[in-house]
């Protein structure tokens, strides 16, 4: 059976295939390839009820880009550019979309965690567009902040160590905050139906966490590196 890459008619078929219900091994032998490499294409593009063969492709395309710049560079470059790429997917793993996740790790692997926006965009090659989306999701989020720097009279976007502080702090209030709605409709419904039971149930829940997570995050706010 054949080795080489997909290409964008493959996947449309085997997006088709997945569509009609056939299994892994039945689309693979309509395409000529072994059944590990349709099980891990469909496995690493969303699985059977994700798959989308045109994000499939360019996220091939992504990976070949990758693997070519990997190849040319030295061995400590590889190594930094590994180290990236892993980063970047954790951080896509935990939920970041890609563009926003590439930002934070370029900040974070950056000199002193100082960027521009201009800085961003050439250095990850992508629009100041895309730029500003990602800046302003981490920025909400408490995963960076903006500073004015008055010699260069532009912002620059900083990552530091009280970055996962502030993150906490936010995402513990909005889950508190959730907790609440959550509790309030619980009672408004009744706690005497199934309903009620499980909204004040799940809000309480949620009231326990977020109260722990903000403990502990000034508990550790200090922790020693």
């Amino acid at each position: 059976m054949s080795e080489g890459r997909l290409t964008r008619q493959d996947r449309q078929r085997i997006a088709t295939g997945l569509a009609e219900g056939r299994s892994y091994a039945e689309i693979a032998r309509r395409l000529s390839r072994p059944t590990s490499t349709i099980s891990r294409e469909v496995g690493r593009n969303g699985g059977p009820g994700d798959y989308r063969p045109e994000r499939a492709h360019q996220a091939a395309a992504r990976r070949a880009r990758r693997d070519t710049t990997a190849r040319s560079a030295g061995p400590r470059d590889r190594e930094v550019f590994e180290v990236e790429e892993g980063a970047v997917e954790m951080a896509v793993g935990m939920g970041l979309p890609r563009m926003t996740a590439r930002v934070l790790i370029g900040l974070w692997l950056s000199e002193d965690g100082r960027l521009t926006a201009a800085e961003l965009s050439r250095g990850l090659k992508v629009s100041p567009a895309s730029i500003s989306t990602a800046v302003g999701y981490l920025t909400r989020q408490g995963l960076i902040r903006r500073e004015r720097d008055p010699q260069r009279r532009r912002d620059v976007y900083v990552v530091d160590d009280d970055a996962w502080y502030h993150s906490t702090l936010i995402g513990s209030r909005q889950t508190l905050a959730a907790a609440e709605i959550a509790k309030a409709a619980g009672r408004t419904l009744g706690l005497d139906t199934p309903v009620g039971r499980r909204l004040a149930r799940g809000g309480a829940f949620l009231e326990r966490i977020s109260l722990d997570a903000l403990a502990s995050a000034e508990r550790w706010r200090d922790l020693p590196s």
